[in-house]
């Protein structure tokens, strides 16, 4: 008798304890999951990005348009320049946030890349001295939204 109660307390604390191993291994699976998605690594890309380019740019000339949906930031070519030759255009288009470069005058467009995917929206706001961008990533099963704030230090 002794020995059934034994046993069945063993059969318990064994199964409580798998338990609690499964349920760990899945939290952890769901976490990782999370942190590491398309959603956030490209969120992430898109934070980048934007701060390097904003970073670069001339803090004297920055165009974002009335209802927030691109930007536009003005670059030199090179340490040479003396005056801003170069452009870079954030917009959201069919889901895509795009970063089309260019030269200022004569207007051309040299090369438009792909930033991130899954956008369902992206809004540029300028606060003070600060370039802020709100984008909210949706892959259909996680949704991301990212404010990223950046200062441009050039003249």
């Amino acid at each position: 008798m002794e020995m059934m109660v034994t046993m069945a307390i063993m059969a318990i604390v064994g199964l409580a304890i798998g338990v609690v191993i499964v349920d760990g291994q899945t939290s952890w699976n769901t976490m990782y999951g999370r942190a590491n998605s398309d959603v956030m690594t490209q969120g992430y890309a898109a934070r980048k990005k934007l701060d390097a380019v904003v970073r670069g740019a001339s803090r004297q000339r920055f165009m974002i348009a009335n209802n927030g949906s691109w930007i536009e930031a003005y670059t030199f070519e090179s340490d040479a320049s003396t005056e801003v030759d170069r452009y870079w255009r954030f917009y959201e288009s069919d889901g895509d946030l795009l970063a089309e470069y260019g030269t200022v005058s004569p207007r051309a467009t040299l090369s438009v890349d792909t930033v991130c995917e899954n956008v369902s929206e992206c809004t540029f706001s300028q606060n003070g001295k600060a370039i802020q961008m709100t984008l909210t990533l949706d892959d259909g099963n996680q949704t991301n939204t990212i404010v990223s704030s950046v200062f441009a230090h050039n003249y």
